[in-house]
């Protein structure tokens, strides 16, 4: 999936060492932020739709179209995908992880396992960064956290909890696996990323570090997100959480989003 972000003020071994990455990871992308423009990678289902792969190659017939079941069926594919858009200059790649939160994968019976998709999908893109990171062009992995299927507004069938819960269980395997920072993508429902938030502060809490966080919200040709919140509506309802970045993807594409853009700048 494409992504267009503005940057908005917007980088193993044990937990606890990790944590600590995340606090320098923030650090370092800050005042990388501060100096230029960073960019983050492109469309993964995009690229996985260009191998032309087939329902063995995500595990067999009913998992046919779980693209994240192939970060322990094709990984080679996906890590190819990462060192490509490395390669190609990004600063930042995504996870394969997008429908990674248990309430996607229940639909494959593959709920039990989101903590270990997430934890290895993290894992692979954090091997592409470390293989192609250096002093001058240092690489960073964002966990892709996407809306799931279900909005609490828009489509109901979902508690605020069950949602709380399912984005803790994803953020954990990211963070767990290695990333820099956690990107809450593609954002429909203002609900859905205050129940992602608390979800991320609670991993903060228990693990006694700081994991940031970038928020990416979609704008439909109306106007607003499908949850009718507008993007001035919706930084007024988050900024108080700090992310490191908020901004827009998917719907309309970058040359609509540029009166969104604006108004985010002159805030």
């Amino acid at each position: 999936m494409t992504l267009s972000l503005l940057l908005k003020g917007l980088v193993k071994g044990t937990t606890f060492e990790h944590m600590r990455n995340l606090n320098e990871s923030a650090k370092a992308l800050r005042e990388l932020l501060s100096q230029r423009i960073l960019v983050l990678d492109g469309a993964m289902g995009t690229m996985l739709q260009q191998r032309n792969l087939v329902a063995t190659d995500f595990g067999g017939a009913a998992l046919e179209g779980c693209n994240e079941n192939l970060v322990p069926t094709r990984p080679d594919v996906v890590l190819e995908i990462h060192r490509k858009y490395f390669e190609a200059g990004s600063d930042i790649v995504e996870t394969n992880s997008f429908g990674g939160a248990p309430i996607v994968l229940a639909e494959y019976g593959l709920a039990a396992h989101a903590h270990e998709l997430n934890k290895r999908a993290a894992e692979l893109a954090r091997q592409a960064a470390d293989e192609l990171a250096t002093s001058q062009k240092p690489r960073f992995v964002a966990g892709s956290i996407g809306p799931t299927t279900k909005a609490i507004t828009v489509t109901g069938g979902v508690t605020f909890e069950q949602l709380r819960e399912a984005y803790y269980i994803q953020a954990k395997g990211l963070v767990e696996g290695g990333v820099d920072v956690l990107l809450v993508e593609t954002c429909q429902d203002t609900r859905n990323i205050k129940a992602a938030i608390l979800a991320i502060q609670g991993l903060s809490r228990e693990i006694g570090g700081e994991v940031p966080f970038i928020v990416s919200v979609t704008i439909e040709p109306m106007g607003t997100m499908l949850a009718g919140q507008t993007v001035e509506a919706m930084w007024a309802s988050l900024r108080h959480a700090h992310p490191l970045a908020f901004g827009m993807n998917c719907a309309t594409g970058p040359e609509f989003m540029t009166d969104h853009i604006r108004t985010l700048s002159q805030l």
